[in-house]
């Protein structure tokens, strides 16, 4: 079993899956941290940009709707990653695990 392992992970079709998912990933993240991290630097540095009220009777202002945003988006970003890694990278690893299996 082992050996399968090995043959797995040394085929090229393997490799470009790998890179593929972990750009994919990356990606993903980087767009989750950079909303994050963008929200407290303006928060630090600018927070009356979010401190004006949504509407004139309304006392929720910009800083709590865009925080409900980037929760939102954390949401969404993780059911796009399993959409695509339970469709294309799964389908996709089978068809190898298949292919070297059957070489064997």
């Amino acid at each position: 079993m082992n050996n399968l392992y090995a043959k797995i992970y040394a085929d090229p079709a393997f490799q470009q899956l790998q890179i593929k998912r972990s750009r994919f990933s990356w990606t993903l993240a980087a767009l989750m941290l950079g909303s994050y991290y963008t929200y407290i630097l303006v928060i630090a540095f600018k927070p009356e940009l979010l401190a004006v009220p949504l509407g004139v009777d309304t006392i929720i202002n910009w800083g709590i709707a865009v925080a409900v945003a980037i929760i939102v988006l954390g949401f969404i970003l993780t059911g796009l990653y399993v959409w695509r890694s339970n469709g294309e990278f799964d389908s996709a690893i089978e068809a190898i695990v298949e292919r070297v299996s059957a070489s064997e």
